[in-house]
């Protein structure tokens, strides 16, 4: 059965650590314990989270996801890299956001694994089973860079691809790391309104999450 608090679940695990996300931990648990995989693949963060001092937490946090560019929740740094057609990609990904009425005021980049999560909690169920589909082997290969460096975090990854109706294919090597064109073309704007919503396109175009005739395995 499609449960929406699942997505909204995992997205809020995979933020920054702050007091309210500790609060939440016994609620967010309740919300995965229907599904014995996801509680199995999860509750290793849960209780590293619900145990350590809220300051190591954080700078794991941080080590994990801000200093090591193949863990990134970027979906499409680990696809396009410097390419341009990363920044259609996220062009097209905010029109798919807007066009089911979704309409982010974070300054989080549109393909931040957490923000497009919480976009597939207000889908139906098919349409969230697709988008997550395409996205999914983006998600399994950080999956396996952070079980490589030994992270509980990759239990969520790990959980999304287990609710994933398509099975993941291996990406080839991830690109560089190279955030700041997109960073000047997506970021906030001077007003700090609607930074995600500046691009706008006058049709819906499908979500690129691999450039243009290339599969997962054959990503540059």
């Amino acid at each position: 059965m499609h449960n929406p608090m699942i997505y909204r679940a995992l997205a809020a695990l995979l933020g920054y650590p702050q007091p309210d996300l500790i609060a939440a931990l016994p609620e967010i648990r309740a919300v995965l314990a229907d599904d014995a995989t996801l509680v199995a693949v999860v509750e290793p963060l849960l209780q590293r989270l619900a145990a350590g001092e809220l300051i190591e937490v954080q700078q794991d946090y941080v080590q994990i996801f801000d200093r090591n560019p193949s863990h990134s929740l970027h979906l499409f740094e680990h696809i396009h890299g410097e390419d341009r057609a990363r920044g259609q990609a996220m062009v097209d990904l905010i029109e798919e956001y807007k066009a089911h009425g979704f309409e982010p005021v974070s300054e989080e980049l549109p393909d931040y694994v957490p923000l497009f999560l919480e976009f597939l909690s207000l889908c139906e169920a098919d349409e969230a089973n697709r988008l997550l589909g395409d996205a999914v082997h983006v998600l399994a290969h950080v999956a396996g860079r952070l079980v490589e460096s030994g992270s509980d975090y990759a239990g969520v990854l790990q959980a999304l691809v287990s609710l994933s109706p398509v099975a993941p294919e291996p990406l080839s090597v991830p690109p560089i790391r190279d955030m700041d064109e997109a960073l000047e073309t997506f970021g906030p704007g001077a007003d700090g309104v609607e930074p995600l919503l500046k691009p706008t396109l006058p049709h819906i175009a499908p979500v690129n999450f691999y450039p243009k005739g290339s599969g997962p395995a054959a990503c540059h």
